[in-house]
């Protein structure tokens, strides 16, 4: 996932945060900056990309959703997130029939890019 960002440090610091992502990977170019994270739980690399000259938040439009990203045990995660003041939304659980399709809930970064954390579960490894 790729994503654009303001402040670099603000936006590594909440990754780290919500998501222990750390810096792999940071190329510096005269215009523009990208910053890799990742940590050894998953295959997944997150690309912060800086571009030096921009001074107003982007608008995100109407195409981008958001990222997922699956824990253990959501009520913990929650509880973290929480106490780290990241703004979690409430617990969701989705339902199709009886059927428990997903529990999950959602963060947004400091850029406001939407980030839905999902409880292992189903269909959800």
């Amino acid at each position: 996932m790729m994503v654009r960002v303001l402040d670099e440090q603000r936006s590594v610091d909440f990754y780290k945060l919500a998501l222990d992502l750390d810096v792999a990977t940071r190329l510096d170019f005269d215009d523009f900056t990208l910053v890799y994270l990742r940590n050894e739980q998953a295959d997944f690399e997150v690309e912060l990309t800086i571009n030096k000259t921009q001074t107003e938040a982007y608008d995100l439009g109407s195409g981008y959703g958001h990222i997922a990203v699956i824990v253990d045990d959501i009520e913990q995660e929650h509880s973290r997130m929480q106490a780290a003041n990241l703004s979690p939304t409430d617990i969701k659980e989705f339902f199709r029939g009886q059927e428990l399709l997903a529990k999950f809930f959602f963060i947004q970064d400091p850029d406001g890019y939407k980030i839905e954390v999902l409880q292992k579960h189903g269909r959800y490894q």
